[in-house]
């Protein structure tokens, strides 16, 4: 790092600012990534990077010295922190050395209805590490996109951020809908609604998901209403072997993501 005065005090407004992200959530528009990799990752995808701190343990591995480069090669401000105060800022056990202020993407929605849809829906899901993992499956498994009702966790918390591993950064997603609103809109625009429930009437695997499809997952514990089951093309299950009763919410979003996308890689098989 070049020579310049390293931050000590917890009274700097930098140090503030991170404190008030870290305790209070998103304010002012602004989320708080930690970790090198991250830091790399919403580099990539584009984001308005606002200013970055980083102590020196930032630059003793080969990510964290790639970070730093790629962030002063666009522009973003790093200051030098000493690594106890920087430490005290992270939720992690062991704090990676950099943390980055940055403005969330702003997705439209027409963009998670591109092409063929095949669309998460994600109803009330508070715990964050679980948001950031059906995030990041839905990426993986190629979906065009999720709608997030609000009850949800926030995608840009450090939990959910860190779960979603920068899939947050990438995949098109809305918050703070209603669950009636994105029935209404998932009708409107033609997308057959796939609630997955344990009492389901049909296999996830014996669905046909291939065409526009929407896959909705409910909160952990209470699942998804009798109204929202009610209004889906079908209820799925995940046949589980006894004595076992349920999954992660986002172990079984995954399990009918992949097959979505595996019957479209075999439109007639």
């Amino acid at each position: 790092m070049p020579a310049e005065e390293k931050l000590t005090s917890r009274a700097n407004p930098l140090y503030k600012r991170l404190r008030a992200l870290r305790d209070k959530g998103a304010r002012a528009g602004l989320c708080l990534i930690e970790g090198p990799k991250l830091a790399l990752e919403a580099v990539s995808a584009g984001m308005a990077l606002v200013e970055a701190a980083a102590s020196p343990r930032a630059e003793a591995t080969a990510t964290g010295a790639r970070a730093l480069q790629a962030l002063r090669a666009h522009g973003v401000p790093v200051r030098r922190m000493a690594a106890e105060l920087l430490a005290s800022l992270s939720e992690t056990e062991t704090s990676q050395g950099l943390l980055l202020l940055a403005k969330p993407p702003r997705f439209e929605l027409d963009q998670v209805f591109r092409a063929t849809p095949l669309v998460l829906v994600i109803d009330g899901v508070q715990d964050p590490g679980n948001l950031g993992a059906l995030l990041r499956s839905a990426e993986a498994a190629g979906a065009t996109g999720a709608l997030l009702t609000g009850g949800s966790a926030d995608p840009f918390s450090w939990k959910a951020l860190r779960g979603s591993m920068g899939s947050a950064f990438r995949l098109p997603h809305a918050s703070g809908l209603t669950i009636a609103g994105v029935l209404d809109t998932l009708a409107e625009r033609g997308v057959r609604a796939f609630a997955t429930a344990s009492d389901g009437e049909r296999r996830y695997d014996e669905a046909d998901l291939r065409g526009p499809v929407a896959i909705i997952v409910g909160r952990e514990a209470a699942g998804l209403a009798a109204s929202v089951k009610q209004r889906a093309a079908a209820r799925l299950r995940v046949p589980l072997a006894a004595p076992v009763e349920s999954l992660n919410v986002a172990v079984a979003a995954a399990l009918v993501l992949f097959e979505a996308a595996r019957q479209r890689r075999t439109p007639n098989g």
